[in-house]
C-alpha cells in the first residue's frame, strides 16, 4: 500500500558515489553480498558461496582459480539539512523565505523516509539551534512536525557564526548534507563552512527572493534595513542607484558560482516558492 502525506510532494534525490553505509536502503554501494548488482568476480576463498560460481570466469582464470561472482546491495544514506537560521532568512517579500525552507523540510523528511534514508537537522544562527536540532532518525512524521516548528519560530540572530561548527553534528558516514542559506556571508566565511564539509556529499541551496535586490518606487526616499546588525539607512532612490543595486545582485551571484565550482559543487538556487520538481531536475539534470 502506498502511503501518501496530504500537501507534500515527494523530490527524489540521489547521491553521485557508491555509499558506504550498514542498513539496505536505495543507493548503490561497494557492499554487501546481497544484493542483485555486478560488481566483480573474487576468488572462491574469499567469497565462499559456491551457489554463485562463475563457469566460464572460472575457465578463463590463468592460474586455474575458481571465480564467484560478487553482488553489491543497495544501501541508505544519512540525508541532514543544514540551515541558515540568522535574521535574514526571516526575510519576507514574494514569500517568506521562513516558510521555503518550512515546506524543504518537510518534502525532504517525507521523501527521505519513502527512501528508506534517515532524516536530520540542523539549524544555526550564532549558535546551533538546540529547540530545532534533530538526530538523524527514521520516524515518519519527524519532518511534519519540525516544519511546523520553522514556521513559528522566531529568527533574530545576529550571523549566521554556528555554521562553521555545524559539521561536528554531522555522522562520521559520508551523508547527502543540504546546505540552506540566503548566502549573505562573507566569501571567507562561506568558503571555511564549504571546506568543513567537504568529507559529505554537499547540495548548496541558495534562497533568495526578487524583493531583497529591488526596491519598488521608480525614485523617492526609502528607508534600508539590516534584519543582522538592524542598521537602518534612509536612501533616495533613482535609476542610477536602482542599476548599481542589480548590477551588486548579479556580482554577489557570479561570486558564489565560481566559489562553488572552485569546491566542484552545484548550487540549487531557490527564488520563490519552494518546488519540489525543481529540486528533483536539480538531482536528474
Amino acid at each position: 500500500m502506498t502511503v501518501v502525506m496530504p500537501g507534500v510532494r515527494e523530490l527524489h534525490y540521489r547521491v553521485g558515489a557508491p555509499v558506504r553505509a550498514h542498513f539496505p536502503g536505495h543507493h548503490r554501494s561497494t557492499r554487501g553480498d546481497s544484493g542483485f548488482e555486478f560488481r566483480g568476480h573474487a576468488s572462491l576463498l574469499d567469497a565462499p558461496d559456491p551457489r554463485r560460481l562463475d563457469l566460464h570466469a572460472s575457465l578463463r582464470d590463468p592460474f586455474g582459480n575458481w571465480a564467484v561472482r560478487v553482488y553489491s546491495q543497495r544501501m541508505a544514506v544519512p540525508v541532514v539539512m543544514v540551515a541558515d537560521l540568522s535574521a535574514s532568512m526571516g526575510f519576507v517579500g514574494a514569500c517568506a523565505k521562513q516558510a521555503v525552507l518550512a515546506d524543504f523540510v518537510d518534502s525532504l523528511a517525507w521523501s527521505a523516509w519513502r527512501t528508506g534514508d534517515s532524516f536530520g537537522f540542523v539549524g544555526c544562527d550564532s549558535e546551533v539551534r538546540a529547540d530545532v536540532l534533530l538526530p538523524p532518525t527514521r520516524a515518519r512524521g519527524a519532518g511534519s512536525a519540525l516544519a511546523q516548528t520553522l514556521r513559528s519560530l522566531h529568527l533574530a540572530g545576529r550571523s549566521a557564526q554556528a555554521l562553521l561548527g555545524a559539521h561536528r553534528h554531522l555522522s562520521r558516514q559520508r551523508s547527502l548534507v543540504f546546505l540552506v542559506s540566503d548566502f549573505h556571508l562573507p566569501l571567507a566565511e562561506v568558503e571555511a563552512v564549504l571546506a568543513s564539509m567537504a568529507q559529505h556529499e554537499l547540495v548548496p541551496v541558495v534562497v533568495w527572493d526578487a524583493a531583497e535586490f529591488s526596491l519598488t518606487p521608480a525614485r523617492g526616499l526609502v528607508r534600508v534595513l539590516d534584519p543582522e546588525t538592524g542598521r537602518q539607512r534612509w536612501l533616495w532612490w533613482r535609476p542610477a542607484l536602482r542599476a548599481q543595486w542589480r548590477a551588486a545582485a548579479q556580482q554577489r551571484r557570479e561570486s558564489l558560482l565560481r566559489l562553488f565550482r572552485a569546491q566542484r559543487l552545484k548550487p540549487l538556487f531557490i527564488e520563490g516558492r519552494f518546488d519540489a520538481d525543481a529540486v528533483t531536475r536539480h538531482f536528474h539534470s
